[in-house]
């Protein structure tokens, strides 16, 4: 077997994998779509007796195990090589590239302007703004970097003014793994600097983990997205969809958090049906998810062989659905536990906001119109049982 017939192997596994999974499950829907993050969720169990929920599971565990066996055979380190020749150049210059992106970030938030962190993130205190601005600006030395990354903690702790700490669970993780890289980026203890990516993948996973949850907790949410762009389902209906775009979200979050090759064909994977997302959902979409895209292709070209936490677990093809469950054990746990813990059991439906969205209607966002489907939908409605 030639050594390009050896690395093309696996890219077609990963190929195959990645046509048998929902491709454009990455627009985030409090973007394009009326929430009401307090209204009741979808019982967990209605999520454990789905089978679709467990298709999803058992695929992409096919994926992550057979990846695993590749990794391990005399084949592994050719696909690993081959890997590495096309990512090189991104790799030499890592740091340069991160720390570009993250300042690009804050330069698009700063022009569109009304936000503070994402899009659904709305405020109208122009100031926010330039504090934006000032972050992208001090990352661009060395010694104002941890400047910068205080800043988006900052900023974070600023959106709590305006909106649910359940909600901005969405963009924590993220925004603390965004703002480590910056502080450890300069720093002089080299052990502490060499853990400045792994601070960024993992912000990435836990906060891709959290978020696919409310396709689960929240089908509702994603109805006028279907009606809207049928095309999104790729022809399956709307109820078997939705669970498995959860489960591709979920499980590649996880992925990243795993053995080089997996975790590399999953921030592929995950780059593809991001990339995918912008067609259907414009520039909203690709500035809201482009730093998100940025630290995936980055993690695509990690050519670090180790594994930052349990390597030994890690490595052993049974424990892959042992993580898994474990994960979504702990996940599951927290998103419906801290919901109950914020919101009481039935959720809180105040009925003097009953008609209220947190998105204008504009062209960019056709959500909210008149018509029963895209109208702005009551916290009875939003957080009403999904259609049997």
């Amino acid at each position: 077997m030639s050594t390009l017939q050896r690395f093309c192997g696996p890219i077609t596994l990963f190929a195959t994998a990645i046509a048998f999974t929902p491709g454009s499950a990455s627009a985030h829907v409090k973007w394009f779509a009326p929430y009401i993050v307090g209204a009741r969720p979808e019982p967990v169990v209605e999520t454990l007796v789905n089978q679709w929920f467990w298709t999803g599971i058992a695929l992409v565990l096919i994926f992550f195990v057979a990846t695993r066996m590749i990794e391990k055979s005399r084949y592994g380190q050719t696909v690993i090589e081959g890997l590495n020749t096309v990512t090189s150049p991104l790799w030499r210059r890592q740091d340069e590239y991160i720390r570009a992106i993250i300042a690009a970030f804050f330069v698009a938030i700063f022009a569109v302007g009304g936000v503070y962190l994402t899009p659904d993130l709305k405020t109208p205190a122009e100031w926010v703004s330039w504090i934006q601005l000032v972050i992208a600006c001090c990352i661009f030395s060395r010694r104002t970097m941890p400047l910068a990354g205080i800043g988006i903690v900052a900023l974070w702790l600023l959106a709590l003014r305006d909106y649910d700490l359940f909600h901005l669970f969405d963009y924590l993780a993220l925004g603390l793994g965004v703002a480590a890289y910056l502080l450890l980026e300069p720093s002089k203890n080299e052990t502490m600097r060499d853990r400045r990516f792994e601070a960024l993948r993992w912000g990435l996973a836990i906060a891709l983990m959290w978020s696919s949850l409310e396709k689960f907790a929240f089908p509702s949410w994603f109805y006028p997205l279907v009606i809207e762009k049928p095309f999104l389902t790729f022809g399956m209906p709307r109820d078997v969809f939705i669970p498995m775009a959860g489960v591709t979200e979920f499980t590649l979050g996880f992925g990243l958090l795993w053995t080089p090759l997996i975790r590399r064909l999953s921030a592929i994977a995950l780059l593809v049906i991001f990339t995918a997302a912008v067609w259907p959902f414009g520039r909203v979409d690709l500035i809201g998810h482009g730093l998100i895209m940025a630290i995936l292709l980055a993690v695509a070209a990690d050519q670090r062989s180790g594994v930052d936490l349990m390597t030994v677990f890690k490595r052993r093809v049974s424990s892959i659905p042992v993580g898994l469950s474990a994960a979504l054990i702990v996940f599951c746990t927290s998103y419906w536990g801290l919901h109950v813990a914020f919101y009481g059991h039935d959720g809180e439906v105040r009925v003097d906001e009953a008609s209220k969205t947190t998105h204008s209607f504009d062209p960019e966002h056709p959500h909210g119109q008149t018509e029963p489907e895209h109208g702005q939908q009551s916290r009875d409605q939003l957080g009403a049982s999904p259609e049997k």
